[in-house]
């Protein structure tokens, strides 16, 4: 089993849905191109990254990195 991250201290979801909105993609969109990188990945799971109440895995977090063509640094801070 992946191990998952945790979100405290950062707000990983909140770093991702201001980078997704500043990109102009909306949720549907991003898990799909999620999905197409092999990720597992549904849009309930990325809303509830968004807020903050479910950890991301690894994978999860390197496929919006890529799909939102950002660094972990933007979406660690």
């Amino acid at each position: 089993m992946e191990q998952k991250i945790k979100q405290s201290g950062i707000n990983i979801g909140g770093n991702i849905r201001q980078i997704r909105l500043e990109r102009g993609i909306r949720q549907t969109e991003l898990v799909r191109m999620i999905q197409l990188q092999d990720v597992n990945m549904t849009r309930e799971t990325l809303v509830k990254i968004e807020r903050g109440i479910q950890h991301i895995t690894g994978s999860q977090l390197r496929g919006i990195k890529e799909c939102l063509n950002t660094t972990y640094d933007e979406l660690l801070k």
